[in-house]
């Protein structure tokens, strides 16, 4: 098992929710109680290998977790406004426990999510735009472009035994705690133009070896797209986690990543790419995507067609990329990306999308993955998949998703892939109920 990681439900990152209810508003002071809830049952056909604690079979879980606390906001006369939250965050996993073994169905937590105060600088500097300074700190969320290397730090794994107290609290696939466990952020610029972000980012996930970085971002945002330089520097990862997950790399390590988001002044379409080169103290490994959509504007329900080519060299370490504009970013397909395999490192995977909406509160999507291991010495966990879901907002505080995936392994875990058993079809079943307020 080199880098198994998690996936957050799409519809949480990538639609609008109502997350707030307003419970004080007077003379520029604003105190929001926040709450968060999402529920979901699971049901695979297959196990995976990447723990050596499952058997041939299926597996039935349930996972769910309550996010609750307060956030405000204080109007300064003339000098920006003041800004934060605090969260506590309780999880569960029930049942077997992931088909991955990941979770193994007593997992209950509950601690601190978000905790961190921050400052913006309203109108204060004109040439910055509106909020062209924002500074904070503590423990939150932190994303970098589009979740392709750093989105939060979404790994929640529960009592597996790796060698060393992993447990997170599970709630594995929901992703219950992303939050970066220390923080300073400085945002430069305002939403159109230039525009840049100075970040130190510190994780308590034993998973990711309690890795620390430094990262420079500069971006230029413009009507036909956005262009984006980031480098990622490790400052420091704890010695004990890293060894065991082999992690020990990013301690001095330097990630390049060049990128570029927008619809070329086109209407209905949009083109993404990203190329990042990493430094692995003189090992260089890289990766890289192009991508297109198509929305096909005139048509009834509006479909939108993509087609994904998404390449990652055989020891690329991807950090804390995760799930930002829906389903299959970047958790490449619901059951590979959770339990099977690749977990984009030593991959190269072709994905055809399409989507469409016959209202406006309702998604329906399918999803094509083919999976093609680079280097086959240490194993093969190529294969195919195909997702089906549905995305239900039944109000603005009430979300419905159910998925259907089928998954189609090249090898199983007795010819170097990960399925237990045979290499059969494997049927993937999963229902996630989520609240908002």
């Amino acid at each position: 098992m080199r880098h198994p990681l998690v996936c957050a439900l799409a519809l949480l990152l990538a639609t609008p929710l109502t997350q707030a209810h307003e419970l004080y508003n007077q003379d520029g002071t604003v105190l929001n109680a926040n709450l968060e809830a999402l529920f979901g049952i699971f049901h695979s056909d297959e196990s995976f290998n990447q723990a050596g604690n499952r058997s041939p079979g299926s597996s039935n879980w349930r996972e769910g977790y309550v996010k609750y606390g307060l956030s405000a906001s204080q109007t300064l006369a003339d000098t920006g406004s003041l800004y934060g939250a605090f969260s506590l965050l309780s999880s569960a996993t029930w049942g077997d426990g992931d088909a991955a073994g990941l979770t193994l169905g007593d997992e209950r937590r509950t601690a601190v999510e978000d905790a961190y105060l921050g400052w913006r600088s309203g109108t204060l500097f004109p040439l910055l735009g509106d909020d062209g300074i924002d500074i904070s700190g503590g423990r939150q969320v932190v994303t970098l472009g589009d979740g392709f290397l750093i989105q939060g730090d979404p790994v929640n794994l529960g009592k597996v035994d790796l060698g060393a107290n992993f447990n997170r609290g599970g709630a594995y696939y929901l992703a219950a705690r992303k939050a970066f466990d220390r923080t300073a952020v400085l945002r430069l610029g305002g939403s159109q133009g230039w525009r840049g972000d100075l970040m130190w980012l510190k994780s308590d996930n034993h998973y990711q070896a309690d890795s620390s970085m430094a990262v420079a971002n500069l971006e230029h945002v413009g009507d036909a797209g956005t262009v984006g330089l980031s480098w990622i520097h490790g400052l420091d990862v704890d010695r004990r986690y890293a060894q065991i997950m082999g992690l020990e790399h990013r301690d001095g390590m330097d990630t390049v990543s060049l990128r570029g988001r927008g619809s070329l002044g086109v209407q209905d379409l949009e083109v993404a790419g990203e190329y990042v080169t990493q430094d692995q103290r003189g090992t260089r490994e890289n990766a890289w995507y192009l991508e297109g959509s198509w929305t096909f504007s005139q048509l009834p329900w509006t479909p939108t067609a993509t087609y994904r080519y998404s390449r990652f060299s055989k020891d690329f370490d991807p950090l804390f990329y995760g799930l930002s504009r829906g389903y299959g970013t970047w958790f490449q397909g619901e059951v590979a990306a959770n339990y099977a395999g690749p977990f984009n490192t030593n991959t190269q995977v072709h994905h055809v999308g399409l989507k469409a909406k016959p209202r406006d509160n309702l998604t329906l999507g399918a999803l094509y993955f083919d999976f093609d291991t680079l280097d086959t010495d240490q194993g093969n966990v190529g294969g195919r998949e195909l997702d089906l879901y549905v995305e239900w907002m039944v109000n603005d505080h009430l979300l419905v998703s159910p998925v259907l995936g089928f998954y189609k392994p090249e090898r199983n875990a007795d010819n170097g892939g990960m399925q237990l058993g045979s290499r059969d079809t494997g049927t993937y079943l999963q229902l996630v109920i989520g609240t908002f307020f």
